[in-house]
């Protein structure tokens, strides 16, 4: 899924702000959130969504703390985005989903290259299946 298509996705409605300071058990991510458009116990955050390198980060909702409104960013055509600053858990588990190229080598954007060679290298098959 683009980009694009995600910001397309519905809001993430299930979410409720407050404000009680910073959570010390909590991490900050500022993005544009969205509900998951197939699992609704999770959001997705287009973290610098119209920067040079916009990520697409997926969490579980139960491990949001807290949430702090943010300054809009602005498209060029003048459409405002609204950001949101997420404290999410520490401990949490996050995706983020990288879009690479299909190719006789798979170029990932800024995946370190150790990763990317990993990819070629044959499993070692041990043990009985």
């Amino acid at each position: 899924m683009s980009i694009s298509s995600y910001l397309e996705t519905l809001p993430l409605n299930r979410i409720v702000k407050y404000a009680e300071g910073s959570p010390k058990n909590g991490v900050p991510f500022t993005g544009y959130p969205r509900q998951h458009p197939s699992e609704k116990h999770k959001f997705i955050l287009i973290y610098d969504p119209l920067g040079q390198n916009p990520k697409v980060l997926e969490f579980k909702i139960e491990d949001i703390l807290l949430i702090e409104e943010a300054p809009s960013a602005i498209t060029q055509s003048g459409e405002g985005v609204p950001l949101v600053k997420l404290w999410i858990r520490k401990g949490a588990h996050g995706v983020i989903l990288e879009p690479f190229e299909v190719d006789d080598r798979v170029r990932f954007g800024n995946m370190p290259a150790d990763f990317e060679d990993s990819l070629f290298k044959k499993p070692a098959l041990s043990g009985r299946f």
